[in-house]
Protein backbone atom coordinates (compact mmCIF):
# COMPACT_ATOMS: atom_id res chain seq x y z
CA UNK A 1 0.00 0.00 0.00
CA UNK A 2 1.35 3.43 -0.91
CA UNK A 3 1.83 6.01 1.90
CA UNK A 4 -1.33 7.95 2.82
CA UNK A 5 -3.50 5.80 0.50
CA UNK A 6 -6.78 4.89 2.20
CA UNK A 7 -7.44 1.19 2.61
CA UNK A 8 -9.56 -0.46 -0.05
CA UNK A 9 -13.20 -0.85 0.92
CA UNK A 10 -14.21 -4.32 2.09
CA UNK A 11 -16.10 -6.45 -0.39
CA UNK A 12 -19.83 -6.40 0.27
CA UNK A 13 -20.95 -9.36 2.32
CA UNK A 14 -23.29 -11.79 0.66
CA UNK A 15 -26.34 -13.25 2.40
CA UNK A 16 -25.48 -15.53 5.34
CA UNK A 17 -26.59 -18.62 3.40
CA UNK A 18 -24.63 -17.81 0.21
CA UNK A 19 -22.38 -20.68 -0.79
CA UNK A 20 -24.07 -23.23 1.47
CA UNK A 21 -25.39 -26.51 0.01
CA UNK A 22 -29.15 -26.38 -0.44
CA UNK A 23 -31.86 -28.85 0.50
CA UNK A 24 -35.23 -28.53 -1.20
CA UNK A 25 -38.22 -28.90 1.10
CA UNK A 26 -41.40 -29.57 -0.87
CA UNK A 27 -44.66 -29.65 1.08
CA UNK A 28 -47.91 -30.95 -0.35
CA UNK A 29 -49.51 -27.72 0.89
CA UNK A 30 -48.12 -24.21 0.61
CA UNK A 31 -44.70 -22.83 1.50
CA UNK A 32 -43.08 -21.39 3.46
CA UNK A 33 -43.80 -23.70 6.40
CA UNK A 34 -43.24 -21.44 9.38
CA UNK A 35 -44.21 -24.35 11.64
CA UNK A 36 -41.40 -26.53 10.24
CA UNK A 37 -38.31 -24.32 10.27
CA UNK A 38 -37.89 -24.11 14.08
CA UNK A 39 -37.62 -27.90 14.22
CA UNK A 40 -35.73 -28.46 10.95
CA UNK A 41 -33.03 -25.80 11.10
CA UNK A 42 -31.22 -27.17 14.21
CA UNK A 43 -30.96 -30.53 12.40
CA UNK A 44 -29.48 -28.94 9.27
CA UNK A 45 -26.47 -26.84 10.31
CA UNK A 46 -24.66 -25.38 7.32
CA UNK A 47 -27.55 -26.12 4.95
CA UNK A 48 -29.61 -23.59 2.99
CA UNK A 49 -33.32 -24.46 2.89
CA UNK A 50 -35.25 -23.94 -0.34
CA UNK A 51 -38.98 -24.22 0.33
CA UNK A 52 -41.73 -24.80 -2.22
CA UNK A 53 -45.28 -26.10 -1.99
CA UNK A 54 -47.38 -28.14 -4.37
CA UNK A 55 -50.20 -25.62 -3.88
CA UNK A 56 -48.12 -22.44 -4.14
CA UNK A 57 -49.68 -21.61 -7.52
CA UNK A 58 -53.26 -22.31 -6.37
CA UNK A 59 -55.66 -19.63 -5.12
CA UNK A 60 -57.35 -20.30 -1.77
CA UNK A 61 -58.63 -16.74 -1.32
CA UNK A 62 -62.05 -15.18 -1.74
CA UNK A 63 -64.40 -16.66 -4.29
CA UNK A 64 -61.73 -19.01 -5.66
CA UNK A 65 -61.30 -21.03 -2.48
CA UNK A 66 -64.24 -23.43 -2.83
CA UNK A 67 -63.39 -24.33 -6.44
CA UNK A 68 -59.72 -24.84 -5.61
CA UNK A 69 -60.54 -27.11 -2.68
CA UNK A 70 -62.77 -29.22 -4.94
CA UNK A 71 -60.01 -29.44 -7.55
CA UNK A 72 -57.42 -30.84 -5.12
CA UNK A 73 -59.78 -32.96 -3.00
CA UNK A 74 -59.44 -36.75 -2.69
CA UNK A 75 -61.33 -38.83 -5.21
CA UNK A 76 -64.17 -41.04 -3.91
CA UNK A 77 -62.75 -43.89 -1.89
CA UNK A 78 -59.25 -42.37 -1.76
CA UNK A 79 -57.58 -41.99 1.64
CA UNK A 80 -57.14 -38.24 2.17
CA UNK A 81 -53.94 -36.34 2.75
CA UNK A 82 -53.88 -33.26 4.98
CA UNK A 83 -51.52 -30.30 4.73
CA UNK A 84 -51.06 -26.70 5.76
CA UNK A 85 -51.82 -23.56 3.80
CA UNK A 86 -49.75 -20.40 4.01
CA UNK A 87 -52.36 -18.70 6.21
CA UNK A 88 -52.17 -21.51 8.79
CA UNK A 89 -55.35 -23.26 7.69
CA UNK A 90 -55.50 -26.84 6.43
CA UNK A 91 -56.73 -28.59 3.31
CA UNK A 92 -57.76 -32.15 2.38
CA UNK A 93 -55.91 -33.45 -0.67
CA UNK A 94 -55.88 -36.37 -3.09
CA UNK A 95 -52.75 -38.06 -4.41
CA UNK A 96 -53.66 -37.77 -8.08
CA UNK A 97 -54.37 -34.05 -7.85
CA UNK A 98 -50.92 -33.50 -6.34
CA UNK A 99 -48.54 -35.43 -8.58
CA UNK A 100 -48.02 -32.80 -11.31
CA UNK A 101 -48.09 -29.99 -8.75
CA UNK A 102 -45.37 -31.68 -6.70
CA UNK A 103 -43.31 -32.37 -9.82
CA UNK A 104 -43.33 -28.63 -10.60
CA UNK A 105 -42.39 -27.79 -7.01
CA UNK A 106 -39.39 -30.15 -7.17
CA UNK A 107 -38.28 -28.47 -10.41
CA UNK A 108 -38.50 -25.05 -8.75
CA UNK A 109 -36.38 -26.25 -5.82
CA UNK A 110 -33.73 -27.65 -8.17
CA UNK A 111 -33.71 -24.40 -10.15
CA UNK A 112 -32.75 -22.67 -6.88
CA UNK A 113 -29.77 -24.97 -6.41
CA UNK A 114 -31.13 -27.82 -4.28
CA UNK A 115 -28.68 -30.75 -4.34
CA UNK A 116 -31.53 -32.98 -3.06
CA UNK A 117 -35.21 -32.46 -2.37
CA UNK A 118 -37.22 -33.91 0.50
CA UNK A 119 -40.94 -34.47 -0.09
CA UNK A 120 -42.59 -33.41 3.15
CA UNK A 121 -45.39 -35.97 3.25
CA UNK A 122 -45.64 -39.46 4.69
CA UNK A 123 -47.99 -40.53 1.88
CA UNK A 124 -46.79 -42.42 -1.21
CA UNK A 125 -45.74 -40.50 -4.34
CA UNK A 126 -43.79 -42.92 -6.55
CA UNK A 127 -44.25 -40.83 -9.70
CA UNK A 128 -42.23 -37.78 -8.57
CA UNK A 129 -38.80 -37.44 -10.20
CA UNK A 130 -35.98 -34.91 -10.36
CA UNK A 131 -32.59 -34.37 -11.94
CA UNK A 132 -31.09 -34.68 -8.44
CA UNK A 133 -32.06 -37.02 -5.58
CA UNK A 134 -35.72 -36.83 -4.57
CA UNK A 135 -36.21 -38.17 -1.05
CA UNK A 136 -39.57 -39.57 -0.01
CA UNK A 137 -40.45 -39.04 3.64
CA UNK A 138 -42.57 -42.17 3.92
CA UNK A 139 -39.84 -44.81 3.33
CA UNK A 140 -37.29 -42.76 5.26
CA UNK A 141 -39.60 -42.66 8.27
CA UNK A 142 -40.94 -46.19 7.99
CA UNK A 143 -37.57 -47.89 7.66
CA UNK A 144 -36.09 -45.87 10.50
CA UNK A 145 -39.01 -46.78 12.75
CA UNK A 146 -38.77 -50.45 11.77
CA UNK A 147 -35.08 -50.50 12.69
CA UNK A 148 -35.80 -48.91 16.07
CA UNK A 149 -38.89 -50.70 17.33
CA UNK A 150 -38.23 -54.29 16.25
CA UNK A 151 -41.27 -56.46 17.07
CA UNK A 152 -42.71 -54.12 19.71
CA UNK A 153 -46.33 -52.95 19.36
CA UNK A 154 -46.54 -49.54 17.66
CA UNK A 155 -49.24 -46.88 17.89
CA UNK A 156 -49.51 -44.39 15.03
CA UNK A 157 -51.02 -40.93 15.25
CA UNK A 158 -52.26 -39.60 11.89
CA UNK A 159 -53.99 -36.31 11.04
CA UNK A 160 -57.47 -37.46 10.00
CA UNK A 161 -59.76 -40.30 11.18
CA UNK A 162 -60.39 -41.30 7.56
CA UNK A 163 -56.68 -42.15 7.28
CA UNK A 164 -56.65 -44.64 10.16
CA UNK A 165 -57.45 -47.76 8.11
CA UNK A 166 -54.99 -46.90 5.33
CA UNK A 167 -52.20 -45.98 7.76
CA UNK A 168 -52.73 -49.18 9.75
CA UNK A 169 -52.62 -51.30 6.59
CA UNK A 170 -49.45 -49.68 5.18
CA UNK A 171 -47.51 -49.92 8.44
CA UNK A 172 -48.72 -53.49 9.10
CA UNK A 173 -47.13 -54.51 5.80
CA UNK A 174 -43.77 -53.36 7.20
CA UNK A 175 -43.72 -53.96 10.94
CA UNK A 176 -43.77 -57.48 12.39
CA UNK A 177 -45.48 -56.43 15.63
CA UNK A 178 -49.04 -55.20 16.28
CA UNK A 179 -50.00 -51.85 14.75
CA UNK A 180 -52.81 -49.54 15.83
CA UNK A 181 -53.66 -45.98 14.80
CA UNK A 182 -55.68 -42.98 15.94
CA UNK A 183 -56.40 -39.57 14.46
CA UNK A 184 -55.37 -36.15 15.80
CA UNK A 185 -55.31 -32.98 13.70
CA UNK A 186 -51.93 -31.16 13.89
CA UNK A 187 -53.40 -28.19 12.00
CA UNK A 188 -56.22 -27.48 14.46
CA UNK A 189 -55.82 -24.41 16.71
CA UNK A 190 -52.89 -25.07 19.04
CA UNK A 191 -54.80 -25.91 22.22
CA UNK A 192 -57.20 -28.23 20.38
CA UNK A 193 -54.38 -29.91 18.44
CA UNK A 194 -52.50 -30.73 21.64
CA UNK A 195 -55.71 -31.99 23.28
CA UNK A 196 -56.38 -34.34 20.37
CA UNK A 197 -52.79 -35.58 20.32
CA UNK A 198 -52.80 -36.27 24.07
CA UNK A 199 -56.09 -38.15 23.75
CA UNK A 200 -54.84 -40.24 20.82
CA UNK A 201 -51.56 -41.00 22.58
CA UNK A 202 -53.31 -42.19 25.75
CA UNK A 203 -55.70 -44.33 23.71
CA UNK A 204 -52.85 -46.03 21.85
CA UNK A 205 -50.80 -46.60 25.00
CA UNK A 206 -53.82 -48.03 26.81
CA UNK A 207 -54.27 -50.36 23.83
CA UNK A 208 -50.79 -51.80 24.34
CA UNK A 209 -48.52 -49.69 22.13
CA UNK A 210 -44.91 -49.71 23.39
CA UNK A 211 -43.82 -47.01 20.91
CA UNK A 212 -45.75 -44.13 19.38
CA UNK A 213 -45.11 -42.54 15.99
CA UNK A 214 -46.46 -39.11 15.04
CA UNK A 215 -46.94 -40.02 11.39
CA UNK A 216 -47.27 -36.66 9.67
CA UNK A 217 -44.83 -33.88 8.86
CA UNK A 218 -47.28 -31.47 10.52
CA UNK A 219 -46.57 -32.79 14.00
CA UNK A 220 -44.01 -30.69 15.86
CA UNK A 221 -41.43 -31.28 18.59
CA UNK A 222 -43.83 -29.66 21.08
CA UNK A 223 -46.50 -32.14 19.98
CA UNK A 224 -44.04 -34.97 20.50
CA UNK A 225 -43.59 -33.84 24.10
CA UNK A 226 -47.36 -33.63 24.58
CA UNK A 227 -47.78 -37.20 23.31
CA UNK A 228 -44.94 -38.53 25.48
CA UNK A 229 -46.34 -36.93 28.64
CA UNK A 230 -49.83 -38.22 27.93
CA UNK A 231 -48.83 -41.77 27.05
CA UNK A 232 -45.70 -42.38 29.11
CA UNK A 233 -44.18 -44.00 26.02
CA UNK A 234 -41.27 -43.08 23.73
CA UNK A 235 -42.49 -41.07 20.74
CA UNK A 236 -40.86 -40.96 17.29
CA UNK A 237 -41.49 -37.88 15.14
CA UNK A 238 -41.81 -38.24 11.37
CA UNK A 239 -40.47 -34.79 10.53
CA UNK A 240 -37.25 -35.16 12.49
CA UNK A 241 -36.58 -38.69 11.19
CA UNK A 242 -37.00 -37.52 7.58
CA UNK A 243 -34.99 -34.32 8.00
CA UNK A 244 -32.08 -36.12 9.71
CA UNK A 245 -31.83 -38.56 6.80
CA UNK A 246 -32.01 -35.70 4.28
CA UNK A 247 -29.19 -33.91 6.10
CA UNK A 248 -26.96 -36.92 5.48
CA UNK A 249 -27.71 -36.82 1.75
CA UNK A 250 -26.84 -33.12 1.53
CA UNK A 251 -23.63 -33.67 3.52
CA UNK A 252 -22.59 -36.38 1.04
CA UNK A 253 -22.39 -33.84 -1.80
CA UNK A 254 -19.07 -32.00 -2.25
Amino acid sequence: MFPNQPPAPAAPAGPPSAGLPALGLVTIGQAPRSDLRPDAEPLLPGVRLVEHGALDEDDFTGGSEAATRREVAPEPGEAPLVSRLRDGGSVLLGHRALILRMQRAVARAEAQGAVATLLLCTGRFPAIHGSRPVLFAEPLVQRAVAAIVGEAPVGLVCPHPDQVADVTRRWSELLPGPVTAAGADPYAPAEEAHRQIAEAARKLADGGAAWLVLDCIGYTEQMRRTAARAAGRPVLLARSLAVRAAAEVVAAHP
